[in-house]
């Protein structure tokens, strides 16, 4: 790599040469941009510089207009352009030139005119589209610097808009025989897929076939991809571990060539990144996970500490480690790597030691505990990073026993943190400490005050609103509302006889609010008294406007006539000619309000604050008046961001050409983008989103006949290079050896020997911050369930305590492992180590150890639809081997009975006989097992939740909550119980109905119980289901479809796949798949075009529209649901795929 960027290096100067002779090595004494350069550099000031640029600018823009300027001329004059752009001047006359000159010039010259188009333009100009064609023709080209040019450019700054246009073409440079263009043409499909995914699913396999390229290069590239891909379903790529695994091994073992190392560490950046997918991939499962064990190991063992690439490296290896399956053998090399890098005297490496023990406290605690001295030293570091990262870390192990002192020490750097984005951070961590873990009111008042004082108006606006919620909502006692409360009220009354001036705006808007709600709870206070100090605030320059309007609310809510009038009518009098039109409002609003105590008491009672607001966010009151409106030829609403991309649709030329063409029959017929395509065909709007008609690949397996086999046991074989196994050696420490102390650098910092006092200072201060890591059975950590009862616990919702989540990963209804494996490592490993790495059956991987009671890997297939469940009590088919251990609590009577038939019997009456999904378990502990499955009616979904009690005593107190933030979850039974007795069972059921739509969603709960043998527990789980769960057929005649497509104003377009049987059309039989996997209703099928319709989970319609156009299923939905059409439309590709 090194070599590398020294060739770099050494031809750029040539690219700025404009010598007459070619390849000169150093910029011409005589060239003008050398003279620019010399110029701008003997100046004194800013003044100056701007007069030379602007001169210069000129002089640029004389010559890019004269006809007698050349090309190589031209050249010269870009490259002087560039500069003064990169100085931030300017230059948006040379933009068309730069594109003319990646038009017409040589390859030099196309390269330089490229380069200005990059830095020039972005993905929204509008001078973008001048360069479509340009792009397609050296696409096209023989020449493989023209098409480099071109792939680098469209990975660059090409829109979403304009990749139908050219993605056939990249596609077919994923098989040229060159590697650079294989690899730019994957960089270039990566790009697509960050901003349009959607566009490039029909191309998946082929980035498979990237990921077992010949070429090292075109593999890494794919990686990205992969990552991404990964990142958003780790299910989907499950049976790719043993090929990342594969080429892992290659990589540590030094099987690439030489020029992918980097101070002699083979391929850094690709261990790196096969490291993440491979903790994205074994996180929960344990079957994957053991595929990784050995190479994860021999990363461990290999990686030296030696430079700081290699720290790099080891930590993704312990990210890994403590985030797949765990291992205790590699846990403990990971906690003695993570041991290394604390007790580094290198000030990189012992924040890179503090970044990984934060990330692996919460599954390993007592590691914390093995450095406390250490952490207690970085407290009080001099270099801020250290410090910050230590209070990140404090954080993570917050408990109930030692926030007071842990928050003290937030609290102290924030006094003294000058950097705006730490502040920020901090303070919200401070505030959501104080809210779950206050010892007593008291303390959470000061605590807060504090955090509203050094947080100021930079915290972000939700932590005052949560503040006032909490205050206004209450906990479970009254009387601890009450005294909280007065508090509150004693803290802002003496605030505010202090220095109010001080205080930041946010916290007056607290205070003015809080006195306005509970000032009346003390009774020795005065109103006017409240009312004198409040008015105290409208008199400060310093107040805001909007402070003011606060202020004006709270007097409103405290004036009850008296005495309260003369403070009242001075306010009024003061702000009734205010040019400010809200403030003089309120003190209109204050003033006839104080005299009208039964009105003032009827609009603002006291108390009202805890009733909730009833809000029609849907505005279903004017419905009369659209259907009026729309009646009389009105436009149907359009949202924002839909008007402004039909605004820039209009504004761009069309690329219809690159897309679907219109048929010759229809070629001169006018179609409106809002006309019905019940009535004429919609093929004019299509183009946005044309697939490649040629790919025909129905199979997930690769071809791989004829391919050259290039890399085996003994490395790249096209070099015929054997690489040396290095030693393996145990991971050394980075502390250097005392012979080697004194070789330090800059970053190492010298510790003054510790006095006895300062020492015994430091153990009390360990005892006060790790109380309660020693037990975790009654102390839980900072995002850990917390067991013990909490003082400060609200009334109508639980804690939102995000504990050790129980997530289900594995896919229980998959098929059995592809052939794709196979495929992928011919090309990457011999069949030697390839049968090994597969040789391990699904029975050996399955099984549980004994006693174990953690969760079985089980989620329901967000891919599975309704007719591969069991419907109408037929026993499921038990598909893999993940019920193997559920079935081990069924009843003894039954062995061979699986446990989800069992369950299954106590589903509620009225769901008996509906088609239900597999019941899965959710989470484990010792005595309650917690399983569910999800039951289709046809107005809802209902979700079922099974507390099994294994143990011989009962448990009490039993509390189930399920909450989501796309759907609505209804209760349809009463959630808390008084006790689940031995050896029996409790079902929950809950109603849900979409409330905004995503292509998966998620519910997440807690089960919280008290056992008599065991501390209170809590659990959480979450359920992940597919928005196919929820869609329903809808129908309609074709009349009412065509007047509801007019009224929908969110749609979506894109090609879908055909599927072709015998004896049946191909648009009726793919319409038929779709009816069948999605709950499809099919309106109308008119010769070559079908229309669909569809409702979501309540009553959110969904219409299709599809035409069989050159041998591809050109589709259109449309929708008054905002994000419903993309949802839909990435499972239709997923139920043609």
């Amino acid at each position: 790599m090194s070599d590398v960027v020294e060739k770099t290096l050494t031809a750029l100067p040539s690219l700025l040469s404009f010598d007459s002779q070619p390849g000169s090595a150093k910029l011409s004494s005589t060239s003008k941009l050398g003279n620019l350069i010399r110029g701008i550099t003997e100046l004194t000031s800013k003044h100056e510089e701007e007069k030379l640029i602007q001169r210069e600018l000129i002089s640029i823009k004389e010559q890019v207009s004269s006809p007698n300027t050349t090309m190589r001329q031209m050249k010269e004059l870009m490259v002087r352009a560039i500069y003064c752009e990169m100085l931030g001047y300017e230059a948006s006359f040379s933009y068309i030139h730069a594109i003319k000159l990646a038009q017409q010039g040589t390859v030099l010259e196309k390269r330089v005119g490229y380069l200005a188009v990059s830095l020039f333009l972005n993905e929204s100009h509008e001078l973008l589209l001048l360069l479509v064609n340009t792009v397609l023709k050296d696409l096209q080209s023989t020449n493989l610097i023209e098409v480099c040019m071109a792939l680098t450019v469209v990975s660059q700054i090409f829109p979403k808009d304009m990749i139908p246009a050219i993605l056939p073409l990249v596609e077919e440079k994923l098989n040229h025989p060159k590697e650079i263009i294989r690899r730019k043409a994957v960089l270039a499909l990566y790009k697509f897929y960050l901003i349009a995914p959607n566009q490039v699913q029909h191309i998946h396999n082929k980035f498979r076939k990237a990921l077992c390229d010949k070429d090292p290069g075109v593999m890494t590239a794919s990686l990205h991809i992969y990552l991404q891909m990964i990142q958003e379903n780790p299910e989907g790529y499950k049976d790719l571990t043993p090929s990342f695994v594969t080429i892992l091994k290659q990589v540590v073992g030094g099987k690439l060539p030489m020029d992918f190392n980097y101070h002699s560490v083979p391929a850094p950046w690709l261990q790196i990144q096969l490291l993440r997918i491979l903790s994205l991939l074994g996180k929960n499962d344990q079957s994957s996970s053991e595929i990784m064990y050995e190479v994860l190991d021999e990363s461990l063992r290999r990686a030296e500490m030696n430079h700081n690439i290699t720290y790099a490296i080891l930590y993704e290896c312990v990210k890994c480690i403590y985030t797949i399956y765990p291992k205790s053998d590699l846990l403990e090399k990971a906690a003695k790597c993570i041991g290394n890098f604390v007790l580094s005297p290198k000030i990189n490496l012992k924040y890179l030691g503090l970044r990984a023990l934060t990330y692996v406290v919460q599954q390993d605690p007592k590691l914390a505990l093995q450095h406390q001295m250490t952490i207690i030293e970085c407290l009080d570091h001099s270099d801020l990073i250290i410090k910050r990262e230590t209070l990140e870390l404090l954080f993570r192990i917050t408990n109930g026993q030692n926030v007071t002192v842990i928050v003290e020490k937030m609290l102290d750097f924030l006094r003294i943190s000058k950097d705006d984005h730490t502040t920020i951070d901090l303070v919200g961590k401070v505030a959501e400490l104080a809210e779950k873990y206050a010892p007593d009111s008291e303390w959470f008042i000061e605590t807060m005050n504090t955090v509203f004082s050094l947080g100021g108006d930079k915290m972000q606006a939700d932590i005052p609103n949560n503040f006032l919620k909490l205050l206004a909502e209450g906990f479970d006692s009254v009387e601890e509302d009450r005294k909280l409360r007065l508090f509150a009220v004693d803290s802002y009354v003496s605030l505010l006889r202090g220095e109010p001036g001080k205080l930041p705006q946010c916290f007056l808007q607290v205070i003015s609010w809080v006195l306005g709600e509970y000032s009346h709870l003390k009774t020795d206070l005065e109103p006017a008294t409240v009312l004198r100090l409040l008015a105290s605030l409208l008199d400060m320059k310093s107040s805001s406007s909007e402070t003011k309007s606060w202020v004006f609310m709270a007097m409103t809510k405290l004036c009850e006539g008296g005495a309260d009038v003369s403070v009242v009518q001075e306010v009024c009098e003061a702000y009734s000619s205010s040019l400010d039109t809200v403030l003089r409002q309120r003190a209109q609003e204050l003033q006839y309000l104080s005299q009208d105590s039964e009105l003032r008491a009827k609009v603002l009672p006291r108390g009202a604050g805890l009733e909730p607001v009833e809000v029609d966010s849907s505005l279903s009151f004017l419905d009369a008046f659209v259907s009026e409106a729309l009646a009389a030829g009105a436009a149907p609403y359009k949202p924002p961001h839909q008007r402004q991309e039909e605004l820039a649709r209009a504004k761009a030329p069309s690329l219809e050409p690159y897309g679907l063409s219109l048929p010759i029959s229809m070629s001169s017929c006018s179609i409106a983008d809002r006309q019905s395509p019940t009535l004429l065909s919609m093929s004019s709007g299509l183009s946005g989103d044309s697939t490649d008609l040629s790919h025909k690949g129905g199979s997930t397996t690769l071809k791989l006949e004829g391919v050259k086999r290039v890399w085996g046991r003994d490395g790249y074989l096209a070099q015929k290079e054997t690489a040396e196994e290095a030693a393996q050696v145990e991971v050394p420490s980075p502390l250097r050896s005392p012979s080697r102390q004194g070789e330090g650098d800059s970053s190492h910092t010298h510790t003054p020997t510790p006095t006895p006092e300062c020492e015994q200072e430091k153990q009390q201060l360990a005892s006060s911050l790790f109380v309660g890591l020693a037990s975790q059975s009654s102390v839980c950590l900072m995002g850990k369930s917390d067991a013990p009862p909490q003082r400060f616990r609200k009334k109508d919702k639980g804690r939102s305590t995000p504990s050790s989540t129980c997530e289900q990963v594995s896919d229980s209804l998959s098929s059995p492992p592809s052939t794709v494996d196979n495929s992928l490592c011919d090309n990457l490993l011999d069949s030697s180590v390839t049968s090994k790495l597969i040789a391990s059956s699904p029975e050996e991987t399955s099984g549980l150890p004994q006693g174990h009671t953690s969760t079985v890997n089980g989620t329901c297939d967000p891919e599975t639809d309704f007719t591969d469940i069991d419907i109408k009590g037929n026993p499921p088919d038990l598909i893999g081997d993940s019920l193997a251990v559920a079935a081990d609590s069924a009843s003894p009577e039954e062995p061979d009975k699986p446990k989800d038939w069992c369950l299954a019997s106590h589903l509620p009456a009225e769901l008996c006989g509906r088609p239900h999904s597999e019941i899965i378990i959710l989470c484990t502990t010792q005595s309650v097992d917690l399983s569910a499955c999800h039951v289709q009616k046809e107005d809802s979904l209902e979700f079922v939740v099974f507390i099994t009690n294994s143990s011989d005593s009962a448990i009490q107190q039993t509390l189930l909550r399920v909450d989501s933030e796309h759907l609505e979850v209804c209760d349809m039974c009463d959630s808390h119980l008084e006790e689940v007795g031995g050896h029996s069972l409790a079902v929950y059921q809950y109603s849900l109905t979409v409330k905004r739509p995503d292509v998966h969603v998620e519910l997440s709960g807690t089960l919280s119980f008290h056992s008599p043998v065991e501390m209170p527990q809590e659990v959480q789980f979450s359920y992940k289901l597919p928005l196919t769960s929820f869609i329903r057929p809808l129908t309609v005649s074709t009349e009412e479809y065509g007047t509801m497509w007019l009224a929908f104003a969110n749609d979506t377009k894109q090609n879908l796949k055909l599927i072709h049987r015998d004896g049946e059309e191909a648009l009726a039989a793919t319409l038929n798949v779709l009816k069948k996997k999605l709950q499809l209703h099919v309106v109308e099928i008119i010769g070559m075009e079908g229309i669909v319709a569809c409702r979501l989970l309540q009553d959110q319609p969904c219409l299709m529209h599809c035409r069989v156009h050159a041998g591809a299923l050109a589709v259109w939905l449309r929708s008054p649901i905002p994000d419903l059409p993309d949802c839909l439309m990435y499972h239709c590709q997923r139920a043609l795929h």
